[in-house]
Parts: structure tokens; sequence; C-alpha cells
């Protein structure tokens, strides 16, 4: 969220504007009736919503959602991790484009410090999470130099770092195609040093290319979703905070689901709303941008709709 438009002048939504708990717990339940069984809370940032333990004790109660997770830059969780686990969360990815404090600065905007990060990597694995995941942005020229530091950083660890390859995600990254480096560089460049074998994906469609340490020292991940885009196989769809579901992480406009939620629509016409929606989707941004076919569109910004 760029510091000279989200500035002390800025009108952010009104807590009216907000899905209530209760309203995304009730969406949630209506997703598991149509086959969903993961639930990710991303943001923005989802640490700075109030009370957040209560959402995760209702999602977790949800009968056949399996896997609830958390996306966070960190800069809170050392004091939630805790609360968090009480309430029945068991994943959590934190962002971590760098352990150079000036770069992580350069990254994530320069109010943003390092240290309370690396605390709440560590206060998260306390409190009991396994298999925290690390995401790291690789950009040319910014933080390339610095992949193997983080490898050797939580290698043998339990944690998982996955980097990722920069994405034109909103309107406000200032993203190019030379700004990216390829996912195959970037392993490439790790196994020079420690080699890799590759690991089959836990799940149907999942984004993550795995790899393990052939010493036995954990594992990492590349999302490749610039140079090997998956469209094809997504199965994600996003609810953003103030009720608009996305059915791409590109996408210019969401659908309404506030509005029918707040008219009395019954659970029935609200599953049919989302199913007619799901099946009528189009999204091919990733494979279109590829192809260079010269797509130009006005995107929803991340800070709306997380990864």
């Amino acid at each position: 969220m760029p510091a000279e438009v989200f500035n002390q002048d800025y009108h952010f939504l009104k807590p009216g504007e907000l899905l209530t708990f209760e309203e995304i717990t009730r969406v949630a339940r209506i997703f598991a009736r149509l086959g969903v069984v993961k639930v990710k809370l991303t943001g923005g940032e989802p640490l700075l919503r109030p009370w957040l333990p209560e959402l995760v004790r209702s999602l977790v109660s949800i009968e056949g959602i399996e896997d609830l997770a958390l996306i966070t830059n960190g800069a809170h969780l050392a004091r939630m991790a805790r609360s968090l686990h009480a309430a029945g969360l068991r994943r959590v990815t934190v962002s971590l484009d760098s352990l150079d404090e000036e770069t992580f600065a350069r990254m994530n905007g320069r109010a943003h410090r390092l240290a309370p990060v690396l605390s709440g990597i560590e206060a998260a694995a306390a409190a009991g999470f396994r298999g925290i995941k690390l995401n790291a942005v690789v950009m040319r020229g910014v933080n390339d130099h610095q992949v193997l530091d983080l490898v050797r950083r939580f290698r043998g660890t339990g944690h998982v770092v996955r980097f990722i390859e920069f994405m034109d995600v909103g309107n406000r990254n200032g993203w190019r195609p030379e700004l990216v480096v390829s996912s195959r560089e970037t392993r490439e460049k790790i196994e020079e040093v420690f080699p890799l074998e590759p690991v089959a994906p836990g799940y149907h469609g999942e984004v993550a290319l795995r790899y393990r340490f052939t010493d036995g020292q954990g594992e990492i991940g590349f999302i490749a979703s610039v140079s090997q885009p998956f469209c094809g196989g997504c199965s994600r769809i996003r609810l953003s905070a103030d009720g608009k579901l996305y059915t791409c992480l590109f996408a210019g406009t969401g659908f309404d689901l506030r509005g029918p939620l707040r008219r009395g629509a019954d659970d029935e016409e609200l599953l049919s709303l989302i199913q007619n929606l799901w099946r009528g989707r189009a999204d091919r941004y990733s494979e279109e941008r590829a192809q260079q076919t010269g797509v130009h569109q006005e995107k929803v910004e991340m800070y709306h709709i997380g990864g």
C-alpha cells in the first residue's frame, strides 16, 4: 500500500462496509457445500483485523473445511501466534523477501522493519506451527543476489522458503519483464551449492513447484506464474474484505456478494450466484501475458485480495 497514496488524508473503508465475521463464515460455509476444502486468510494484512482468532474459530468449525491457512507480512505475528494457534489455525505463510534490512525496506516500504518479522517466525514456531512457509518475491537487481542467504538461513529448520517470480499484480508495483527472474534461473543458482530433487505435488492444482535438498535438510518451492502460467489448473476464488468475489488475481472487477447478503438472500440463492459466476469465468491473464498478446488492463490491487 504505497505511502504516497495511503497517507493521513486517505479515506479508508468504514467498519460497516467490511464483511462481518458472521458474513464471512456464512460465505465460507456455502463454499464448503460446493466442495471447497481449503480457506486462506490473506489481506491486505489479516493480523490488523481485530479479534481475528474469533474468525479462525468459526472457520475451523465448518464441516468440510479441512485446511485453514493465513498469509501475513509477519509484523504482528509475534504477539498473535499463540492465540491464533489456540483458536485452531495450523498453517502460516510469512512474506520475507530479504534478510538484508535495506533491501527488505526497499521492497516492503520504509516503515516496515525486518526484526519483528523474524521474531514473528520464531514465535509462530514456538507456538506450535510447523512447516511455516516463507514467501520471497525475486526481483532482478534488487534481491536476486540474496537468494542463497535465505536458503542458508532456513535450510534444516523445517520452514519452507518459496521463491516467487515478480508478477504484475495490481497497477502500482512498477512491473517490467526485465525485472523477472525465472524460477528456473533461481533454482539453478541454488543447485550450484545445494543439490535438489523434485517432489510430487501435494494436491491437484498446487501452484508451487516443490523440491527437496538431497541431503535431507528440508524443502523449498518455486512459484513460476510468469514463466510457467497455470491458469488452466487454477481453482482459487477470492473474497475481498468488502464482499466482492474475484475469480482471478489479475481481475479488473469483482462480483458484489455483500449486496445480496445484506438484502436477505438465502443460502440457496447465494450458492446459485456463486456457481454461475464460477461456471462463467474465462480468466487466463497470465497465459495471455506469456503469449505477448499485448493485453493491458486495470487490475485489482493485491492489497484488496491477497495472494
